[in-house]
């Protein structure tokens, strides 16, 4: 499957402060800036930049960022499920995960993950694809947000559900290990009927046991 990536750039303001929300990036543009101390949510800041920039390097992988003119305050990231993960099983050239979605503290509050979900979705290619995402509340800033877990889980359902992603149910053990945790999903327009059919059974493989 060719992955094609057709490069978007929305501009938001962010307190007086012009904020760039871009992508797919290139790893030379992730190289170019430095991430803001505030994404932790999945490893330290640098650590974080150094994983988005080889996700960039993959053939499917696209990254969208925010920025201001000198750091990058939020990213987006896309590519194949991890292949430990069931979603890999159907090696599925037309399905991709939101693998990591974060926004630095100070900017939260300013529409920039809705703003990056549209910057990402803005690429017709992204019809091609089964897009999921796999809520886990233990990724969610509990406490900096000082949300309960339904309070956050209904966040984060608003910010996905702006492009079009919906819930889905699924036997998969880590998602139904909390009633919280969720899958979400965006299936494309053109997206064949044989996909869709191989992640319906996906979503339930231990279908036979009940």
């Amino acid at each position: 499957m060719e992955h094609v990536k057709r490069y978007h750039r929305k501009v938001l303001n962010a307190n007086g402060k012009c904020l760039v929300t871009e992508g797919p990036v290139s790893p030379e543009t992730i190289e170019r800036y430095p991430f803001h101390e505030g994404l932790v949510a999945f490893r330290p800041p640098e650590q974080q930049r150094k994983a988005m920039i080889e996700i960039a390097r993959l053939p499917e992988g696209r990254i969208i960022i925010a920025r201001t003119e000198d750091t990058i305050v939020g990213y987006v990231s896309f590519l194949y499920p991890d292949p430990l993960e069931r979603w890999s099983e159907g090696n599925m050239e037309d399905l991709l995960e939101l693998g990591a979605i974060e926004v630095a503290p100070p900017y939260r509050k300013y529409g920039v993950a809705k703003a990056m979900l549209k910057t990402a979705f803005a690429d017709p290619a992204m019809e091609n694809y089964i897009v999921i995402s796999t809520e886990y509340y233990w990724h969610w800033d509990l406490k900096g947000t000082g949300l309960s877990v339904w309070e956050y889980r209904k966040v984060m359902e608003k910010v996905m559900g702006s492009v079009g992603m919906e819930w889905f149910a699924t036997d998969d053990p880590e998602i139904t290990s909390h009633p919280a945790n969720c899958l979400m999903a965006r299936i494309g327009k053109n997206v064949p009927l044989e996909s869709i059919e191989k992640f319906d059974r996906l979503r339930f493989i231990n279908r036979h046991f009940y």
